[in-house]
This record gives C-alpha cells, structure tokens and sequence, in this order.
C-alpha cells in the first residue's frame, strides 16, 4: 500500500482518482484518512438507504435480505482478504428526506466505506451529491434512473439495473414485432421512470401509443388511470410499475372487465411478489377467490438477470442454496436474486483490490475490470461508462410453470443505437471467487 505520505499528496486537489491512472481526479477535498475510513484489519463497513417500511416495502425489502445473505455466506467462509464484511441497513420508507437523515448517519457516525445498493430514484437522487463531495463510492444503485451514468458530474456513482431507457427500447421493438398495429397504454411512475421509459420505448411505437397515464407512488391508488387505459382501447399495457402498483394495476383491471396483454420491466415484474400482494389486495373482493397466479398468468417481463423460477441456471442454483441456508423463512423471488448479484459484484471488487483496500483503489480496479458473472448481459463499469447491466431478455409468466423465454438477451444503448443480440459466456459460480486472498 503507498504511504499516508504520498496519497495525502496526491489528494491536495482531490479526494479521489476517478480513472484507470490518468491525472483527472474528483472535485473536493479530504485526507488520507478518508480513504480507508470503514476499513480495519478484519473489518469493512459498508451501507444501504432501503425502503423497509413504506408503499415500496412489498418485494424490495427482499434486495438487502438476499445481499445480507450473500455476505453472511461469504463472512462465514472467512471473509475477503481477511476482513468481514459489516453491512448496515437503514429503512428510508421510500422517503427522500428520511433517505437524507439515514444517509448523513451512515456516512458520519457509522462512517462507512462505501455505499451499496441505495434503492430507488427519488430517494437515492437526494444524497448523489452529498456522497460524491464527501468521497464515498456510491455502488451499484438499485434504479434503472439514467442519473447514476454521470461520470464527469458523480464520478463515484455507478448504476446497477439496465436503465429504463434501455428496457423500454427492447420492449417497444419486441411489441412492435409481435403485436402489430395493436395499440398500446403506458401506465408509468411520476417521476424518472416516466420520461426515460418513454424515450425508450416511444423509439418504436409512438404512432401505436394511445394513452400515458402516471402514478404517485405515494397514492395507492390507480382506479382512475386503469379507466382511462380502458376508454383509450390500449390492447397492450406496459406498466413501468414497482411490484404494488402492478399488482394493484392488474387486480383494478380485472374487476372493471379490463384485459389487456400486460408487459412489465425487470424492476416490477416480480411475479411472486405480484401475486403475494394481489392476494393481499383482493381480499374483501370478489376476487378473493380466484388463485393469484391466475392473475399474472401471461405476463410479459424483462429482465436482465437469472429469474428465481429458472430451476436450469447455475446460479439460481447457487443463491437458492444460500438462501435456504441464510433466509430459508423468506421468500426466494427476482428482488432476493437481486440484492445476491448486487454483493455478488462488491465481493468479486473486493477480491481483486487485494488486501490494501482504500477508496482510490476500489473505484480504479471497478473502473478497470470486467465484472461477469451471474447477469445475462454485459456490466457496464469504466472510466466514461456507469451504467451497469446494459440489456434485457423477454420472458413471459406461465402459471405453475418456469417461465418461457420469448426472445434471448439483447443489449442497445439509451439513445438511439441498435438493438442487438447478444450471446454471453457467463462464468459459473464455481469459478469466481467471493472469498479468501491474502490479509
């Protein structure tokens, strides 16, 4: 490791390098210290911002149980270089300014070293800008918002999911394919999501699209957006939706005699949390009585990484046997997956920085590494790329069987590029290392 002497040199005009070894460096100051703050001989603390409590509660309170898992596998199988990994979770509720409160005490009483996994797009945009100023590499985060694909403006933020704009492309042309001249409703959430969805997928059906209506994910309620998707006569009906408002779309639908073909995105579509909460919400109703898969049977998804109902991929394999080991009183769905793959990635980071963990190091090594594994397309993380995953496959619910796989991967930009498909040659669990090294 170089000396305190010399890094604190080099940070005379910066806190961190924000290359592969170029000059350039972020703007603001710190100190040596800064850069291993969290980092102990055995130990390494890191944190998350995620709803626990609040209207996105349903399905995501998954993500930081399966990485909890994941870390909790790696912990007891020796840590990385030495060093277990202290992972602390703060419950935001989805709420921008709790976010704010939870983020201040992870950065300056619990003093971690890295933020991982902050979940969604209001509540993570209320702390992008405190955490790059303060130095902290801010990870992997849990919103397909364009925001996180910053570098020159967030040079420690890096995205996670596939963006929306991305997703949308994919799903716009795979409807333009297979249901031509059909007309098309968007159901959207009002904030991020709207805008780069629709940037996306209005690339291939604008002349299709017959209505767009939004939702507060503060307000449970969309009575009157599904009645207007209805009067448009959208016989397709992509809803960019968290898991309760889709299952709240589809229930509202059902019980007004609505039935379009509902497509969803990766960060909605979790079918098991779907139907869980449909059941919630149909009780009292006359729709009490009919099974929740019902509901979702036909559904079209995207998604990015292996699904938790693919019994055949190696690493469903891998993190179902983590998780009934871990969290076997849990359920096992796409949000659990997610939140595994997310610690996947920091572990496999940490094990190539080695034992000298500083920040610097850790941004440069993300910066210069391809980080495959268990995603189905390529993991966007370099100098002028945040990005993250950078495509999606289509895949359709069918009820009380794995789901059918209707167009392989395919990866596009988030602007106006092709879209192509993509064969990845996906390492197995067994050969990347999530634990060991030298200390």
């Amino acid at each position: 490791m170089r000396s305190p002497r010399i890094i604190a040199a080099a940070l005379a005009v910066a806190i961190l390098a924000a290359s592969c070894g170029d000059a350039e460096s972020t703007d603001g100051s710190g100190s040596a210290e800064d850069l291993t703050l969290g980092v102990t001989d055995d130990t390494v603390v890191i944190g998350t911002h995620q709803p626990l409590s609040g209207p996105a509660s349903p399905g995501f309170v998954h993500v930081s149980a399966g990485a909890r898992a994941v870390f909790d596998h790696i912990n007891d199988n020796g840590g990385i270089h030495g060093r277990r990994i202290d992972y602390r979770v703060e419950d935001d509720a989805f709420d921008p300014a709790q976010t704010m409160r939870v983020t201040d005490d992870l950065m300056n009483e619990q003093e971690i070293f890295a933020m991982l996994g902050g979940l969604g797009t209001p509540t993570h945009e209320s702390v992008i800008e405190e955490l790059n100023d303060a130095g902290v590499p801010d990870l992997f985060v849990s919103s397909g918002a364009l925001a996180w694909d910053q570098p020159e403006e967030y040079p420690l933020s890096y995205g996670f999911q596939v963006d929306y704009s991305k997703e949308a492309k994919v799903q716009g042309a795979y409807i333009a394919e297979n249901f031509p001249g059909e007309d098309v409703g968007l159901l959207y959430q009002n904030d991020d999501v709207g805008p780069a969805s629709h940037a996306g997928i209005e690339q291939y059906l604008m002349d299709d699209i017959v209505a767009w209506e939004s939702y507060d994910p503060g307000v449970p309620e969309l009575d009157g957006q599904i009645e207007e998707l209805k009067r448009s006569g959208a016989d397709v009906a992509v809803c960019y939706c968290i898991p309760a408002f889709l299952g709240m779309a589809i229930l509202e639908a059902q019980a007004i005699g609505y039935e379009p073909q509902w497509v969803a995105p990766s960060f909605g579509g979790d079918v098991e949390i779907v139907q869980e909460l449909i059941g919630e919400y149909a009780a009292g109703t006359p729709a009490e009585d009919v099974p929740p898969e019902a509901f979702t049977d036909g559904l079209i998804i995207t998604a990015f990484l292996p699904m938790a109902a693919q019994s055949d991929d190696p690493w469903t394999e891998f993190y179902r046997g983590i998780h009934d080991e871990y969290i076997e009183d849990a359920p096992f769905t796409d949000t659990t997956v997610y939140g595994m793959v997310q610690a996947t990635l920091f572990a496999r980071l940490l094990m190539e920085v080695g034992p000298d963990l500083d920040r610097e190091t850790l941004v440069r090594t993300l910066n210069s590494n391809d980080l495959a594994g268990p995603g189905l397309v390529p993991f966007a993380a370099t100098e002028d790329d945040h990005s993250g995953y950078s495509g999606v496959m289509v895949v359709q619910n069918r009820a009380g069987k794995e789901p059918e796989i209707l167009q392989e991967p395919r990866i596009t930009d988030s602007d106006g590029g092709e879209i192509l498909p993509f064969d990845m040659d996906r390492p197995a669990p067994d050969e990347v290392e999530l634990f060991g090294g030298a200390s």
